[in-house]
């Protein structure tokens, strides 16, 4: 018979669980206000298919919370070859969407394998650093980059998924310099990183699709593509800017219902929340992060073991990139590279994921102690 035991009860980390949950409740809200019609027409179901996920997310959450982590792990490397499969099955036959071949279809249900496969390449990262008892040396360093890292980045570029690329290169990094590196393998990545600049920026260049290029053009002088990603931006600044300091309030927003702000219930959704909640709000809401963000590295520092600490750290450094990203995106202090807010933007797969993420940080948090091996 299925019992739960009764330390996870006790030693559940209600702070994060609640925290997350009011992101999500505001992120509905303001996938329904910004996708309502501006006239008397029929609202959009985005907003109910977001609650629909969230309720499975958070199933989701409480199925990765009742095992012990460390059982991660031992089939690491069984799902990290899982992962790359499926950005494989992607690159070959997945299916197209916005100029990008990112899902994978199963009926009527798509899914985006990229999202998960940041958590598995965090868990798989964890697992081999676990091994190392001191500081990484240059080879181990080297060999951790193309085992790891290299075939999975050209997976996701060429689909092309640009944000995500970058992402898990990032996360790789922070997991490493966490752990410890040796004094030559640090400035083995410097070095590296300054010299290979030029030349890896010439060939990422020339593999980019054109609209990725306008974005990073727009990044620079968002009046070089007015009419395009350079009216994203703008747009996006206008939504902020109009809300002052209370916002116009709740569905009083305009830049989301009368379609001025493109992708304003994914990409662009921190805009519309500003609009209507102004600088207080957003301020409450970044705290609302902040908090996750300082909950995640409290549970790395207190994980009982090396896998649990940069298991805890891999989630904690994916939830802050996104985030910081994604309000930099909005605010035109970052490229537009397609990285939605987490458990903020709508996306199914995306809310999924993260809340398989939340639990598996959770789980690090919860069984801190010895005493549940």
């Amino acid at each position: 018979m299925f019992r739960i035991d009764r330390r996870l009860i006790q030693n559940f980390d209600w702070l994060s669980f609640f925290t997350v949950l009011a992101i999500s409740i505001i992120g509905i809200m303001t996938i329904y206000s910004g996708t309502r019609p501006p006239a008397e027409a029929a609202q959009s179901p985005l907003f109910l298919k977001q609650i629909v996920w969230l309720l499975i997310g958070i199933a989701a959450m409480t199925l990765f919370l009742s095992f012990d982590y460390i059982w991660l792990s031992r089939v690491s490397v069984h799902l990290y070859i899982a992962g790359v499969i499926l950005l494989l099955i992607v690159m070959i036959s997945g299916k197209s969407g916005m100029g990008a071949q990112r899902w994978i279809s199963l009926g009527p249900i798509a899914f985006q394998p990229s999202e998960f496969f940041k958590l598995l390449f965090i868990i798989m990262t964890a697992g081999y650093l676990s091994l190392f008892s001191g500081k990484i040396d240059t080879v181990h360093l080297l060999k951790i980059f193309f085992v790891l890292v290299f075939i999975p980045f050209v997976l996701l570029f060429k689909q092309p998924d640009l944000g995500t690329a970058v992402v898990i290169v990032i996360i790789f990094i922070a997991m490493v310099m966490a752990h410890g590196l040796k004094k030559k393998a640090l400035l083995l990545i410097i070095a590296v990183s300054i010299v290979s600049l030029p030349f890896v920026g010439n060939i990422v260049w020339s593999g980019l699709k054109s609209y990725q290029k306008n974005r990073l053009v727009a990044f620079v002088d968002p009046e070089a593509d007015p009419s395009g990603i350079g009216y994203q931006i703008n747009q996006s600044k206008v939504a902020i800017g109009s809300g002052g300091f209370i916002g116009k309030g709740f569905l009083k927003g305009t830049q989301g219902p009368f379609r001025f702000l493109p992708e304003r219930h994914t990409d662009f959704i921190f805009a519309v929340y500003s609009e209507e909640w102004g600088f207080l709000g957003a301020l409450a809401l970044l705290s609302l992060y902040f908090i996750l963000i300082m909950r995640g590295l409290d549970t790395a520092t207190k994980a009982k073991d090396t896998f649990g600490k940069m298991l805890a750290l891999g989630i904690t450094f994916m939830f802050s990139v996104y985030f910081f990203v994604n309000v930099g995106m909005t605010l035109g202090i970052m490229p537009v590279v397609g990285i939605p807010l987490p458990f903020m933007s709508y996306g199914g797969t995306a809310l999924l994921s993260n809340f398989i993420s939340l639990g598996v940080l959770m789980n690090v948090r919860t069984r801190r102690f010895n005493l549940f091996y």
